[in-house]
């Protein structure tokens, strides 16, 4: 049996949160199943060892409306690639009813989906649970999993010198938004804590962008510069098994919190400007909230009161 996934919304957080009913389905048929995902969710650079993953198909849709799946031509020309398939079984994870007839196109006879035109004001998770639920009799409560190989981690011990008589931890100082960056003050205070707890080694995960290279920048410059290793020129391929070796990840909402979660790691999620569910949908999850704030949201704008005392606190309960 042959069955496809749609997941078209955009990065890495929103790919990951879709796992568990994935894997949920896979378990159902009991057969691996293919993944429709656009480019920027870089899904080839985690989901290549998860056993219940088979086939990516990118999903070649941007801002611009000129990629190849854009449009009307576009949708024909998705169709006729997953005609070539032959697919059974497709889940769709959203309510468009563009997707519906690519499916139909695509003559795959079986389609689960949300209920048509129902976007506006949408949760995120709640849809899914739903049709699992209603299609397959499951109640999906499991956190996101993405497998990596044993002996990917052990080589990591060996190339990063990663002492497990220490603390090693991932903080993910890096943000798809100016809004999600967590000033370097912060992160300089926690780890000014921590270090004063236990001898720690400090992993720094961010992108390219000037100002994720400043906030970079400042803490190599600090007191800890000889107790960091920057992960910025390492592919998100390379950097997973060093998360893996890590006590603990503490970041802001990015990509590297969902990772980091989903490989098991205990996760201090810095929530400042976007929904909390993003940073709290699973138990591997612990997020801070800004000060004087009830709960957190986009436009919220709390990067400047997420307390360090807090985040420190978070951390003690866990390491304990």
């Amino acid at each position: 049996m042959k069955i496809l996934a749609v997941q078209n919304r955009m990065g890495i957080g929103d790919t990951v949160i879709f796992l568990p009913f994935i894997e949920a389905i896979s378990k159902k048929f009991n057969t691996p199943i293919s993944l429709l995902v656009k480019k920027d969710s870089k899904a080839d650079q985690y989901i290549k060892q998860t056993s219940y993953l088979n086939k990516l198909i990118i999903l070649e849709r941007n801002n611009k409306k000129n990629g190849a799946h854009d449009g009307i031509i576009g949708s024909i020309r998705l169709a006729k690639e997953l005609k070539k398939n032959k697919f059974d079984k497709i889940f769709i994870f959203n309510s468009s009813l563009r997707f519906n007839l690519i499916a139909r196109m695509a003559n795959i006879k079986e389609i689960y989906q949300y209920p048509l035109f129902t976007k506006t004001n949408q949760h995120i998770v709640q849809p899914a649970k739903d049709l699992i639920k209603k299609k397959l009799g499951v109640d999906v409560v499991k956190n996101p999993q993405i497998g990596i190989d044993s002996n990917l981690i052990k080589k990591a011990v060996l190339k990063f010198n990663i002492n497990s008589n220490e603390l090693n931890i991932l903080l993910g100082i890096g943000g798809s938004g100016p809004t999600k960056r967590i000033p370097p003050k912060t992160f300089l205070s926690v780890m000014e804590k921590i270090y004063n707890f236990k001898k720690s080694k400090f992993f720094l995960a961010t992108g390219k962008k000037d100002d994720e290279q400043r906030i970079l920048n400042e803490i190599l410059s600090s007191k800890f510069k000889n107790k960091c290793i920057p992960l910025d020129n390492l592919s998100i391929a390379d950097t997973l098994p060093i998360i893996k070796n890590c006590s603990i990840s503490i970041c802001n909402d990015s990509s590297f919190s969902h990772l980091s979660s989903a490989l098991g790691i205990k996760t201090i999620t810095l929530m400042a400007d976007t929904p909390l569910i993003y940073g709290s949908y699973s138990s591997n999850m612990h997020p801070i909230i800004p000060d004087g704030e009830t709960t957190v949201s986009h436009n919220t704008f709390g990067k400047d009161r997420i307390n360090p005392n807090k985040i420190f606190d978070k951390f003690l309960s866990i390491i304990s």
